[in-house]
């Protein structure tokens, strides 16, 4: 029933003024900063981590933003997926190297967890005539979990990948001309992942995005979302050029050190909410341990 609920309230945002979209969320945002205290001291520990040259004050400031902008880009999802195809259009705007989407060349498409990643998704679908796929974890709601498939796919042209189901058909699309949306800034845990710098700390993060670009034999292209106070802005960069190499720990690293610079454009952005550092080397302290 709540799902239900939960769902028809979104339908609802997508036919809301942005404006009030975006009040109602900031109104969230500050509620669940003020109620989730365990997920606050996440966010103040990656801060803490990342920006030790920061005052306190700062990376509190920096907090309060992180939570309104994750509020406001969860409810945005209901004019993504349920508004008329005219306000999406109206909304979000590709700016950047967008030839670098040109053709049907092999193209995996770096997509850093910033909080409007979806709204990159939908304005790719949305203005781009190629077929795109993305790799996704199952949610344990199933009747969330086929809301968000749905939306991610409203154009019809998104093919979403269970992470569980092996790499091979990812590849195969990959190879086909079908663009990768990836995602690799996480930590899957030490199997999957290697240990790389992230603001000078030893990181968890898996090399799927030099792996898939050697396997794929295809370019790999930064896309970053900004939320905007008309909508979202989605940056093409310029492909990367002599990447990937033979080794997949330098390309990782290269990728976070990359991170970084795209993070200081907009820090409040960034998904600080997930444990970045959940998996430490061996013999090194849990950081976010009470």
């Amino acid at each position: 029933m709540m799902t239900r609920l939960g769902i028809a309230f979104m339908r609802l945002m997508g036919h809301c003024p942005l404006g009030v979209v975006r009040a109602l969320g900031w109104g969230m945002g500050w509620c669940l900063y003020l109620l989730i205290p365990a997920r606050r001291r996440v966010v103040m520990t990656n801060l803490a981590l990342c920006f030790p040259e920061q005052t306190n004050e700062y990376r509190r400031a920096i907090s309060h933003q992180v939570f309104i902008k994750f509020a406001q880009t969860w409810l945005d999802r209901g004019w993504l997926w349920h508004g008329a195809p005219q306000t999406t259009a109206k909304r979000l705007r590709l700016v950047g190297d967008v030839a670098q989407l040109a053709g049907n060349e092999p193209t995996v498409l770096f997509a850093p967890h910033f909080m409007g990643l979806d709204a990159g998704a939908t304005a790719l679908s949305q203005n781009v005539p190629r077929q795109f796929s993305t790799i996704f974890t199952p949610q344990s709601n199933k009747a969330i979990d086929a809301w968000i498939a749905k939306g991610r796919n409203r154009y019809g042209n998104a093919k979403l990948y269970d992470r569980m189901a092996g790499i091979k058909p990812v590849l195969s699309a990959l190879r086909a001309g079908d663009p990768l949306y990836l995602l690799p800034d996480m930590d899957f845990g030490e199997n999957e992942c290697v240990f790389v710098p992230f603001y000078g700390v030893q990181t968890a993060t898996v090399p799927s995005l030099s792996r898939f670009a050697r396997l794929g034999r295809a370019k790999v292209v930064p896309v970053l979302t900004r939320m905007t106070d008309d909508g979202y802005e989605v940056e093409i960069l310029p492909a990367w050029e002599n990447f990937p190499t033979a080794d997949a720990v330098a390309d990782t690293a290269l990728m976070n050190a990359r991170l970084q610079d795209y993070i200081a454009t907009m820090p409040e952005q960034y998904y600080w909410v997930h444990k970045r550092f959940k998996t430490r080397p061996t013999g090194e302290p849990d950081v976010y341990a009470d």
